[in-house]
């Protein structure tokens, strides 16, 4: 017994001081084992299974009684105490994880008013750049304006930046968005990866639907490559709407036999035009509705048919995309096209890799300033473009 005693702290479990108060408390193994749900000789097996792992027997057993005994005294007061800690740690952890998914919702929740109502596409793009205005980019992010290709767009330079450029394509359901809303968001990338950012003002519909977006992709990244830089030294980062826009623009360049770049990270992508994997989670703040997305769909292809593989690429010959990180939400009504798209992606022997966070709302990464998964997910999305392009350039 002594052998296991340096051992024990990390040896025990919960489990066993549950048991342990239990039966100190009762002082009879029958009835403490009622009180934890378990048969008696379990609850026999946990205090055996601690009494080993300390090394000293915590009770007296008799067959009129139990008794405890000095090193059991010494222990229950300790064990009381680790116990009524563990709860307010669990307690005080759930509190924090509901306060920060009420926060999420109060911001998504006028932009999710403004999009139940079918015809309030000037009350979209207003909410959607309210929410981002009321985040700043990282403070040591320069933020310049420039023209990339005829195109609109931000350069956005963290300290040191490297010789890799980032091509950010915003999200806003194709409707809505801009490069000076998601400068904040952009930044965050930009700092992570340690990269210049270029983030584009991409044609909306309805008034410039499909190709439009496509076409203004296209030539910032023709501006890049002509700018000096080679596609290896390019990379895209794209979130939600703007991660079918990206799939296009990939298979675009791939079908003109033009150099891909070096890699790719969608963020909660959105690829599912058709609606068919479109799956609202119960009891999250749904925050991208199936009907939503109907309507911005038809707004974004106005005719143009859902089944070419340019906007479908769940259905698309992926042969030849450049590495992929997919980052989804476990509770986002888009979490499946993401899984389905790695899934193609793979099928397709494209590198993927796919991470998904416990978190409740769509697009998460937007909340980077104070949810832990969000920062965690940009971390991840600035390791993955640099060892990516290293790796390319080598």
């Amino acid at each position: 017994m002594a052998d296991i005693a340096p051992l024990a702290p990390d040896l025990i479990e919960l489990r066993h001081l549950v048991s342990f108060v239990a039966v100190a408390e009762e002082l009879n193994f029958s009835r403490a084992a009622q009180r934890l749900f378990l048969s008696q000789p379990a609850l026999s097996r946990q205090i055996r299974s601690l009494e080993r792992i300390i090394g000293c027997e915590l009770f007296r057993r008799s067959t009129q009684r139990v008794a405890l005994t000095l090193a059991g005294e010494a222990l229950l007061a300790r064990a009381r105490t680790l116990l009524s800690d563990a709860d307010e740690m669990i307690t005080a952890t759930r509190a924090v994880g509901g306060e920060l998914t009420a926060r999420m919702t109060s911001f998504w929740q006028p932009w999710v008013d403004a999009a139940v109502n079918v015809g309030g596409l000037d009350r979209i793009r207003a909410t959607t750049e309210e929410l981002h205005g009321r985040f700043a980019p990282p403070p040591e992010v320069a933020v310049t304006p420039t023209v990339a290709g005829g195109v609109p767009a931000l350069r956005l330079t963290p300290p040191q930046a490297s010789d890799t450029t980032i091509l950010f394509l915003h999200g806003g359901g194709h409707v809505a968005g801009s490069a000076f809303g998601y400068r904040h968001l952009a930044g965050a990338v930009a700092a992570a990866a340690g990269m210049q950012t270029l983030v584009i003002d991409y044609r909306l519909a309805p008034e410039h639907p499909y190709p439009s977006a496509l076409q203004d992709a296209l030539n910032a990244y023709g501006w890049l490559i002509d700018s000096g830089l080679d596609s290896d030294r390019i990379a895209f980062v794209a979130d939600s709407s703007a991660g079918g826009l990206a799939m296009s623009t990939l298979l675009a360049l791939r079908d003109r036999g033009a150099a891909l770049p070096a890699a790719v990270a969608l963020l909660c992508p959105w690829v599912d035009l058709t609606g068919r994997t479109h799956r609202p989670p119960q009891d999250s703040p749904i925050v991208f509705l199936p009907e939503t997305a109907k309507v911005l769909a038809e707004a974004y292809l106005d005719g143009h048919p859902v089944d070419d593989p340019l906007v479908d690429p769940l259905h698309a010959d992926l042969v030849g995309l450049p590495p992929l990180l997919i980052q989804a939400a476990s509770g986002d009504s888009v979490f499946q096209e993401a899984i389905l798209l790695a899934k193609r992606a793979d099928s397709f022997a494209v590198p993927v890799s796919i991470s998904v966070s416990p978190v409740a709302t769509h697009d998460f990464h937007v909340f980077w300033t104070f949810l832990p998964e969000a920062a965690t997910a940009i971390d991840q999305v600035g390791s993955f473009l640099r060892e990516t392009t290293e790796k390319s350039t080598r």
